[in-house]
């Protein structure tokens, strides 16, 4: 007691006489230092005395790495319209290179007193990412939903894309196209969709007879800009497709082909990922992986209801199977490779 007692006095900046009067309801403290003790308790980790755990709020927050990538944006739809139908009100928290860290967001959240919490990417996908954060939620039996291939260790209910039915798709398209040099243009080499893209991808070839060279693959971060650099390198390497891991990158990969003095899909096939907003107004129209994201958004909020209401968590990985729209930015290659 003593010790819990000390580590909630630091970390609000008080007396521990202070913290024992708020836990046993004495008066003489005001009521903005009695909620920052209650909310040092949550993050902390420790329970609340049965009579101060009151009913949390109807709030759920909605974390997302960024606002750029289209997806982003068409997740918090449908999962902030969802969340409305269901009577609660999201809390988005986005975060911003050099600003508010999700740990950050993960204190704020539950100084709010959520009611759960729905990450849409993050640092569970990277494994050489900080994650001391969902290990906090976990110990504090929070709701949580994760959206897209974590690493193993977390425990939390997570949808997913399949990523290897994405890739399955993608070459078996343009194999029978004619490609056999075939680009692959990733995210980071500790994300895990990027890890689980490669190695669906080198099974796809393997089936074909094929193999996929190091030359062939690219990490990179998910930017247009990003996307152009990497296209650049494997413009160098002689493919004649590209593969890339969001859309973003892909018109990164059209532009770096057109500095290059060619054209898409005359002489270089671009496929992306997400079918994001527009995609099919793109010049040429971007063939692309299609999440199905109202379906997932729809399993998302059945995990995260079921654990508000008092389920137990699922640590299940629920696979949706994406679509390939198929446009113009992919064709025949010119000549054999």
């Amino acid at each position: 007691m003593s010790r819990r007692l000390a580590e909630v006095a630091r970390k609000v900046g008080v007396s521990e006489a202070t913290v024992s009067r708020v836990l046993n309801e004495k008066p003489g403290v005001s009521i903005a230092t009695r909620q920052a003790v209650l909310s040092a308790l949550d993050v902390l980790g420790y329970e609340r005395p049965t009579k101060l755990r009151g009913e949390r709020a109807r709030l759920v927050g909605l974390v997302l790495p960024e606002l750029q990538n289209p997806i982003f944006p068409a997740f918090a739809e449908i999962i902030g319209g969802a969340l409305a139908q269901n009577g609660y009100t999201p809390v988005l928290c986005t975060q911003t290179a050099g600003g508010i860290t999700e740990a950050d967001y993960v204190e704020l959240l539950l100084q709010q007193q959520v009611s759960g919490v729905i990450f849409v990417g993050g640092a569970y996908m990277q494994q050489d990412g900080s994650h001391e954060h969902y290990r906090r939620l976990r110990d504090l039996n929070l709701p949580t939903v994760l959206v897209n291939a974590p690493i193993d260790d977390f425990g939390f209910a997570t949808v997913s894309c399949d990523d290897t039915a994405a890739i399955d798709q993608s070459f078996a398209h343009l194999t029978e196209l004619g490609h056999t040099r075939i680009g692959l243009l990733l995210g980071p080499r500790d994300h895990v969709p990027s890890q689980r893209k490669l190695a669906a991808a080198k099974r796809a070839m393997a089936r074909t007879g094929g193999q996929l060279d190091d030359d062939q693959v690219v990490h990179s971060l998910y930017s247009l800009e990003a996307g152009q650099a990497g296209a650049t390198r494997l413009l160098r390497a002689g493919v004649s497709a590209i593969v890339c891991a969001s859309d973003p990158m892909a018109l990164g990969a059209i532009r770096a082909v057109r500095r290059a003095g060619q054209s898409v899909p005359g002489d270089v096939s671009v496929i992306g990922f997400d079918d994001s907003a527009l995609m099919s107004c793109v010049e040429p129209p971007l063939t692309t992986i299609r999440q199905p994201i109202e379906h997932m958004g729809r399993m998302i909020m059945e995990l995260l209801i079921r654990q508000i209401k008092g389920d137990s968590a699922s640590t299940e990985e629920f696979f949706f199977e994406p679509e390939l729209v198929v446009r113009a930015s992919t064709s025949r290659p010119h000549a054999p490779n």
